[in-house]
């Protein structure tokens, strides 16, 4: 970073995370959970665990990777798996009798299809904006 000097600086170690709550970033403050694929490359998401919708998406799209939908991961609000969607600012909870399998990765997959779903139904808040102010 451009004025940043880091000579004397204490620098973190691996282990910030046991003692403390690891929540380095305002986004990670502001949302209350640690944005884990900042710094675990683990978190790359696995493309042989693509669900068939998700495949089928990106091949429509014409996008040789997940493109924006790497970001998106399986949280929790309140205690719920949700997804966070950007666009209206706000948790998408995953329905309750759905059950998730202990892969975050394929976790995260399912997240990735359930936020693309909403954000093309009928339900989605932006939807709703776009038909009551539409000029045509």
């Amino acid at each position: 970073m451009a004025g940043t000097s880091y000579k004397g600086s204490q620098l973190k170690g691996i282990d910030q995370f046991l003692g403390e709550d690891g929540l380095d970033s305002q986004r990670e403050k502001e949302i209350g959970q640690h944005i884990g694929y900042r710094y675990d490359v683990n978190m790359v998401p696995d493309y042989e665990l693509l669900t068939p919708f998700l495949r089928k998406y990106i091949d429509y799209m014409g996008w040789d990777d997940l493109n924006w939908l790497e970001d998106v991961h399986m949280g929790y609000e309140e205690g719920h798996a949700a997804v966070f969607d950007r666009n209206i600012n706000g948790w998408v909870r995953v329905p309750e009798n759905m059950e998730l399998p202990d892969s975050q990765q394929e976790r995260d997959m399912i997240a990735r299809e359930l936020l693309i779903k909403f954000q093309m139904s009928e339900r989605h808040p932006l939807v709703q904006l776009r038909q009551a102010y539409k000029k045509f």
